[in-house]
Parts: structure tokens; C-alpha cells; sequence
């Protein structure tokens, strides 16, 4: 009788046992996953601050800095930086047109530096050893080198030709952005920050980011 009085205890605790074994409830599992969503909201919140943080930079730093620069140059000179020898160019003499001078040469004897420099305007300092050149880690491009160009382009969609600041190499998500701080939407065939050529897509969508990884694109210059 003992022995069947403790074979009958221990089939109640291996009974008792097994009855807290249950696992995760439904709801525990729900409350796990909304807090794991939450944590990775916040993590793609964060890269998508920083990646905004760095396109604007990106702009006020070097873009809008070469936009003002043409701009200073015009007002204390009369001429168009970059147009005729006289102004750090490569033609005989100036016609009202960029020469089209490539960022990687600014900083030769006698270049665009060098003629900002000549009337009292700071040249651009950037994280490059020449300031018409930037590094910039684009969302899926990986590291980019801009290079920006004094460029009188002809071919346009509008049929305007025009001086531009022309970018070679940007990556394709700094490209829209850089799109919608100008003009204030993102088109990619009008306003003064296009893609160059400026009838990649008719309808004016700028290219997949994650596939199209780069562009080329300009800002008009209008003075």
C-alpha cells in the first residue's frame, strides 16, 4: 500500500510538472514582437536621420558653397568664374560660359583657386586634397567621389542651354534629395536641379537607388 501511495505522488508531481511546461502564451509572443519592431523602427529611424543629416551637409558645405562662389565672383568682377583665362579658364577669352573645368584641376597654378583667391574670396576646404572633389557614402552606392564641373550645357529637354554646376558620379539616393532641397520636389527632367541628360525618363522619375546606384546631375546657374 506505501509503494502505491508513493507511486501515486510522484505521478502527481510529474503531472504538476508538466502543466507548467507551456511555453509562451500567444500574447507574450505579440508583446515580443511589437518590441522587437519597435527597436528596429528606431534603428531605421536613426540611419535615415544620419543619412539626412548628411545630404544636407553635402549641400550647404560644397554645393551651395560653389553655387555662392560663382555668384560672389560675378558681383566683384563682372564675369563668370571659370570663363576665359582671366578668370581661371581655359578659352583665349571670355564668352559669358563656363569652359567647362573639372573640380579635379581647380587647385593648378593659375585655376579657379587660385583666381578666387586673387580677389579676396575664400576657396572651399572639403574632405578631398582638391576642393572640387567630395567623398560621400551613399545609401547603396558605397563611397563616391563627386567631381564638379564649370560646364555650359547644351542639351536640355527645354532646349535651354545654360552655365551649370555639373556633378559626375553621386549617388543616386543623394541625387533625389539634393532635388528636393532645391526645387522643393523631386523631378529629375525640370527645375534648376535635373539629371544630366535631363530626358533619362520622361516623366521625370529619378532612377531606383538600389539599382541605379549613381548619377550625373547639374544645378543651373543663373546670374
Amino acid at each position: 500500500m506505501r509503494t502505491t501511495g508513493m507511486s501515486s505522488q510522484t505521478h502527481k508531481k510529474k503531472h504538476s510538472i508538466l502543466n507548467n511546461n507551456k511555453g509562451f502564451t500567444l500574447i507574450e509572443i505579440a508583446i515580443v514582437l511589437v518590441i522587437i519592431g519597435l527597436i528596429l523602427g528606431s534603428v531605421l529611424k536613426g540611419k535615415d536621420l544620419i543619412n539626412s543629416s548628411k545630404q544636407k551637409k553635402f549641400y550647404t558645405t560644397f554645393l551651395k558653397t560653389w553655387q555662392l562662389s560663382v555668384a560672389s565672383y560675378y558681383d566683384r568682377t563682372g564675369y563668370m568664374l571659370g570663363d576665359g583665362t582671366i578668370n581661371g579658364g581655359t578659352a583665349a577669352n571670355p564668352d559669358g560660359h563656363f569652359d567647362n573645368i573639372s573640380g579635379a584641376t581647380f587647385g593648378a597654378a593659375n585655376g579657379i583657386d587660385a583666381t578666387l583667391k586673387k580677389v579676396g574670396l575664400e576657396v572651399f576646404k572639403g574632405n578631398t586634397a582638391n576642393s572640387g572633389q567630395y567623398s560621400f557614402e551613399g545609401a547603396y552606392s558605397g563611397t563616391s567621389t563627386i567631381t564638379l564641373y564649370l560646364y555650359y550645357l547644351t542639351s536640355h529637354t527645354d532646349g535651354n542651354a545654360a552655365n551649370r554646376l555639373y556633378l559626375t558620379n553621386v549617388p543616386t539616393d543623394l541625387a533625389i534629395a539634393l532635388d528636393k532641397i532645391v526645387d522643393g520636389q523631386m523631378n529629375s527632367v525640370t527645375g534648376s536641379f535635373r539629371q544630366y541628360p535631363d530626358n533619362t525618363d520622361a516623366t521625370g522619375a529619378w532612377p531606383d537607388a538600389s539599382t541605379t546606384r549613381t548619377v550625373n546631375c547639374s544645378l543651373l546657374i543663373d546670374l
